[in-house]
């Protein structure tokens, strides 16, 4: 058996799956009735679907990139011994 490198480990798949649930959950904190043409939802306004889901998103968005960019310990000894 080849002893391969790949890009990712264990740890980044497990942060990108954090990070991922983080944005499916502002998404959910967006959601809500809509209004339509004979009637309005003032909850379209509100401090959850307006401030609070877009930065949870965000957070999640830049989770997801500290996901991608972390390198443990271990594989950064292993790119020294190189």
């Amino acid at each position: 058996m080849s002893n391969r490198k790949f890009a990712f480990e264990k740890a980044n798949y497990l942060l990108l799956a954090i990070g991922f649930a983080i944005i499916i959950i502002g998404f959910l904190l967006m959601a809500g009735p809509g209004s339509t043409e004979t009637h309005f939802e003032p909850d379209i306004f509100s401090f959850r679907r307006i401030k609070l889901a877009p930065t949870v998103c965000f957070f999640g968005f830049i989770f997801v990139i500290y996901a991608i960019l972390y390198s443990s310990k271990k594989r950064k000894d292993e790119n020294k011994e190189e």
